[in-house]
């Protein structure tokens, strides 16, 4: 055999073996016990970035290991396939959005392959395809079915780029989360699912998801955001404008500064500004520039605060004779609460904002005591205190100013203490082509009806233009021109698409089962969930992880399924990095652009001058700092970089990728090979090597569940180091065939070729995972340290359990003790088995 490990030869082998022997297709009717190991599958954007791979050789490293230790493992890998980047493909490229996906999907499926992934390619999906989204399309009309869906009229989040809706959680600092746009306000009848009926129940399941990280569970719990309060109306003094009702309805969480409000504020989208607006070209031009920007919580917290006097008053609940003036306001939003709410400058920061800029009061409601009642406000005071200015309730906690407002409101009936939360409804409709048809077709007579079901999937036009900026199946001649499926009268199809987070929201059941003619079978697909090991980026948080929780729980309430929380474990891995690096000019340089001068100066290749070194930061295309796959494979191969995805960070830390890194790995590959190389010597026992076998083995599969891979990859390092130095024997054979065995989950194809050349039977990815014998964890030899007085002076290797006198003994017998003692006695001799001996003299 050959002294060095070729993996331009070996990987490609072993890859083709495994496909052959269908290695790793899953098998739901295995009697072995199951293991649902799932990365979040990629967008097609054509090619694999180092954040997939470190995301994948994770998945991979567990899947394989859960494999050797005898579970049957379901390893699937599939495409979130429909969204705007395939759009503006279209546009950009002048190629159809299905042709451009699907190549970019067979381009990283071979990506994908050439690192070795024990995937299950016999369940890949793509969302764009119709015997995916068909099935959605039907999972659709099960939620209408149920009344989960509805459609209304609301302000939404406008991306004028994309010339789509986007969901609250898609404006990043109010832009939109792909093109980068300013998010602008809009109102459009658009379709929701109702996730706000779920509201206790996902915050409830959070307390189950003890295999979670802590913050991903804050974060989801602080968006559906419960808070316990009073709602009430304001009764508007004097005739309300025309068509409005005559009470404004506030929520509120701090009932007890009810005597410190200036103000009432209504979003631009209420009815009483709607109203004015109509007649009132001020109004609506305010209102006009108050949609000006998106509805995130973000976005308007962050926004200046801008208001208008609408010259209108309303009565304090609580004092007839007091009126507080209304103001339209671009902070408030007209679908979270209320639509409108009371002011209380002195203890809400965005508050004070607008009644300083607007000279309203400021008046103070709660203090540290009594004694500072009239302490001045100089800025917004938020938390808890005692209730002062106001009246009755002075001199109460917040708590019980709160509870004492509630039961008023109640006994009075001008309010109720109500449960709410922060969580809106999830609006799905997009205005797009390139994602799931919305199966509904619009009737003049009988408004929006279900497409029946023998009719689907509703498959998406091939022949479309992408010249006008748009949803072209608005503009598509013949495709939404349909008989309405109740009155037969001519009708017209829903061109809105689905949010792509829908395609996400259920891809992991239809991946554990796939029949022709259902979404799934429900008998089968149980047999695999909830997911086992769910592994992907922290920034899915909220937007996909708790779409994907609602989905499974509306499942579960219609009867479709059992399962309530569809992802058992949560992984959160850190982002692969990397340094960048600008021209002398301030453009962004890829790394393949750069060469190291003397001195280390780094060196623009093209021109000859000098370059800037930045930030360590996440790879992105945007500031060049990427890192191409595939020269890296081609220049290491596949074990190499996978190795190193592994080593070097903690896997939930960013992880920053260096050319010393891979070649480190590369070295360690050679090193293992050379061990499997090495001439046998079936002769001796090495009873120390054998206890470090033994702890490794342990060590690595503890490793492996808790998912801390740098620390399997530190304890290979150390096993490897004591084989290299031991001498040959039986032992020492018998410890290369366990690094193998530990090796090839991260090191698959080196595993294979070193395996299958020393003779074992089979491969190794069908092998056994090594088991321990726990008396050999146990350290059969200490270092006991020993002093003179309490400084030490020498150390005693000596065998675990040594008996106090015995200690004493070897202690008193080191000639650096006789050389301190000097002839004289120890006046006293304190032994702490296993651990010190401190003589006294």
């Amino acid at each position: 055999m050959t002294d060095r490990f070729d993996p331009a030869v070996a990987d490609r082998r072993w890859q083709q073996r495994w496909a052959d022997a269908g290695s790793f297709h899953a098998d739901s009717n295995s009697p072995k016990p199951k293991s649902y190991v799932l990365e979040m599958f990629p967008y097609p954007s054509g090619r694999i970035h180092m954040g997939h791979v470190r995301n994948y050789t994770m998945g991979d490293v567990l899947a394989r290991f859960r494999r050797m230790q005898g579970f049957e493992v379901l390893h699937p890998m599939g495409w979130d396939a429909f969204g705007m980047p395939a759009e503006n493909a279209a546009m950009e490229k002048k190629v159809h959005p299905g042709t451009w996906t699907r190549a970019n999907i067979a381009a990283m499926r071979e990506q994908l392959q050439r690192i070795g992934f024990a995937l299950d390619w016999s369940r890949e999906l793509a969302t764009c395809e119709p015997d995916y989204y068909g099935h959605e399309q039907a999972l659709f009309l099960d939620l209408m079915e149920h009344g989960l869906v509805f459609r209304k009229e609301s302000e939404v989040n406008w991306d004028p780029v994309d010339m789509t809706v986007l969901a609250n959680e898609q404006v990043i600092d109010g832009k939109g989360w792909r093109s980068g746009a300013p998010v602008e306000r809009k109102k459009l009848s658009q379709w929701f699912l109702k996730i706000t009926d779920f509201a206790e129940e996902l915050l409830d399941g959070l307390k189950t998801l003890d295999e979670w990280p802590d913050k991903v569970r804050l974060m989801q719990e602080n968006w559906i955001g419960r808070s316990q309060g009073l709602q009430f109306c304001f009764r508007l003094a004097g005739n309300p404008p025309g068509g409005a009702n005559c009470d404004v309805d506030v929520f509120t969480t701090r009932p007890d500064t009810i005597f410190g409000a200036s103000f009432v504020a209504i979003s631009p989208g209420h009815p009483i500004a709607e109203a004015l607006a109509a007649d009132n070209p001020a109004v609506a031009n305010f209102v006009r520039k108050a949609r000006a920007g998106g509805t995130s919580a973000a976005e308007v917290e962050t926004a200046e605060k801008l208001g208008f006097d609408t010259g209108l008053e309303v009565i304090h609940p609580l004092d007839p004779d007091w009126r507080l003036p209304v103001w339209i306001a671009n902070f408030v939003l007209m679908d979270y609460g209320t639509g409108a709410l009371f002011g209380v400058p002195a203890h809400d920061a965005r508050d004070f904002e607008f009644a300083k800029k607007y000279h309203l009061p400021i008046r103070r409601v709660v203090a540290a005591s009594i004694d500072d009642a009239n302490a001045p406000v100089v800025e917004a005071e938020g938390g808890d205190g005692i209730a002062v200015n106001s009246q009755f309730l002075d001199g109460l906690t917040t708590a019980q100013a709160t509870a004492e407002i509630v039961r008023r409101a109640e006994a009075a009936g001008w309010g109720q203490g109500k449960v709410q939360y922060r969580l809106r409804d999830w609006g799905v409709s997009r205005q797009r082509y390139w994602g799931t048809p919305i199966p509904v077709i619009h009737c003049e007579s009988c408004g929006p009806v279900g497409v029946p079901r023998e009719q689907l999937p509703v498959v998406l036009p091939e022949d479309v233009a992408f010249d006008i900026p748009g949803n072209p199946l608005d503009r598509h001649p013949t495709w939404g021109r349909v008989d309405c499926p109740r009155c037969g009268t001519r009708a017209r199809r829903e061109t809105d698409t689905l949010d792509t987070f829908v395609d996400s929201s259920w891809y992991f059941i239809r991946f554990a089962s796939q029949p022709t003619d259902l979404p799934f079978d429900r008998a089968e697909a149980e047999k695999w969930l909830p997911v086992g090991q769910y592994i992907g980026g922290v920034e899915h948080a909220i937007l996909h992880l708790l779409y994907a929780r609602f989905w499974t729980r509306a499942l579960q309430r219609m009867g479709k399924i059992s399962v309530k929380e569809p992802f058992r474990g949560l992984f959160t891995q850190g982002m692969v990095t990397h340094e960048t690096y600008q021209s002398a000019d301030g453009r962004w340089l890829n790394p393949e652009e750069i060469d190291v001068g003397e001195g280390g100066t780094l060196i623009e290749r093209a021109t000859g001058a000098g370059v800037t070194r930045g930030r360590v930061e996440k790879m992105s295309k945007s500031k060049k700092n990427t890192v191409d796959p595939e020269p890296i494979l081609a220049r290491y191969g596949a074990d190499a970089v996978r190795w190193f995805m592994l080593s070097d960070s903690p896997p939930e830390r960013d992880l920053e990728w260096s050319e010393g890194g891979i070649e480190g790995a590369a070295r360690f590959v050679q090193r293992v090979w050379r061990l499997a190389m090495a001439p046998t010597g079936n002769q001796g026992e090495d009873k120390a090597l054998q206890r470090k076998r033994h702890r490794t083995v342990a060590a690595v599969g503890e490793a492996f569940e808790g998912l801390q891979f740098n620390k399997s990859v530190a304890a290979l390092y150390e096993l490897t180091n004591a084989i290299e130095k031991a001498k040959p024997s039986a032992t020492r054979d018998e410890s290369i065939r366990t690094l193998l065995l530990l090796v090839a989950p991260g090191a698959p194809h080196l595993a294979e070729e070193a395996w299958a050349a020393r003779g074992e039977q089979g491969m190794i990815a069908d092998a056994t995972w090594p088991v321990f014998d726990p008396a050999l964890l146990v350290e059969q030899e200490v270092t006991i340290a020993v002093q003179i007085n309490g400084k030490l002076r020498d150390t005693l290797a000596a065998p675990r359990g040594l008996p106090r006198d015995e200690a004493e003994a070897l202690a008193l017998a080191l000639p650096k003790v006789q050389s301190q003692l000097n002839g004289a006695s120890p006046r006293k001799v304190i032994v702490v088995p296993d651990r010190l001996v401190n003589i006294v003299t």
